[in-house]
């Protein structure tokens, strides 16, 4: 069970803040940081899981045995890319109702075709608008609960121009959208463009470093208009990049000795996993076993 109502949560006027995540251990990392929800990243998921680019390799199994194990390790709302739905209208359906079986409490989708690459990258391509609506509409009648909430992505701006990304959006909400994503805006003015269009409507602002979007803050952010925030891959390109150093010392002084400050030890990661409980739990239900015996 997760702690609050997300779309209770959405409604304030401080963004939500949810880093991206990829497996069990960075969501604990993130929940354990405090954060109040975590975003389930697709293009942090073929990172890691694949060694891959964001390009639509993913396949909605992997995606659900990740968040089922993410589920089993945090209790915070976990916000799921499931991309374009991995399919068709049907296909989004199973995809919404197998997610939400999982524990994910929103669902990403978007309107590219497939395969789908990063919002980020150039040379995307759209389903029509009437198929993206029609997905929408199947996920909102797929799932089980009100309180799953539906995302609807739009790559428009880098396809066909910022106005029919907006139409799109617009199209989308009237599907019953519960947020919209207008995905990478390329400047301040068309950010507050997409918040002054859709005054009553959650917004997602996506910050990538390195993207087509300028990287404000939660609060500048929330300033403007958006009620949710992603930082979707930040956390493997932060893992990637001190896993480079670390692996360049190893090789060429041949011991961890000189990134000793700089990692967890075996007692603190064990700590940081839980190993105490975990022990105090298996010798309570020991001694409980034991007591049934006598």
């Amino acid at each position: 069970m997760t702690q609050f109502s997300l779309h209770e949560r959405l409604g304030q006027s401080k963004a939500l803040l949810a880093p991206g995540a990829y497996d069990a251990l960075s969501a604990l990392l993130v929940e354990q940081a405090g954060f109040e929800a975590i975003y389930m990243s697709g293009a942090s998921i073929s990172y890691t899981q694949l060694g891959r680019p964001d390009i639509g390799l993913v396949s909605a199994t992997q995606v659900a045995d990740i968040i089922g194990r993410v589920r089993d390790r945090v209790k915070i709302p976990l916000i799921v890319d499931a991309d374009t739905g991995f399919g068709n209208a049907l296909n989004v359906q199973h995809t919404v109702r197998l997610f939400e079986r999982m524990g994910a409490n929103a669902l990403q989708l978007e309107d590219q075709t497939a395969p789908k690459r990063c919002g980020h990258l150039a040379g995307k391509e759209l389903v029509a608008a009437n198929e993206m609506v029609g997905k929408i509409k199947a996920a909102v009648d797929a799932r089980t609960s009100e309180q799953t909430l539906i995302i609807a992505r739009t790559d428009a701006i880098a396809v066909e121009g910022f106005e029919h990304a907006l139409e799109r959006a617009e199209l989308y909400r009237q599907a019953g959208a519960d947020i919209l994503f207008v995905e990478a805006p390329q400047a301040i003015d068309q950010m507050q463009a997409i918040c002054h269009a859709f005054p009553n409507t959650p917004l997602l602002a996506n910050m990538v470093e390195g993207g087509k979007t300028p990287l404000l803050t939660c609060d500048q952010l929330s300033d403007m208009g958006y009620r949710l925030v992603i930082a979707p891959g930040s956390m493997v390109r932060v893992h990637a990049f001190i896993a480079q150093q670390f692996l360049q010392s190893l090789k060429g002084n041949g011991t961890t000795a000189l990134f000793r400050d700089r990692m967890l030890d075996f007692k603190q990661i064990n700590d940081l996993l839980g190993l105490p409980d975990l022990m105090d739990q298996g010798a309570h239900y020991e001694m409980r076993g034991q007591e049934a015996a006598e």
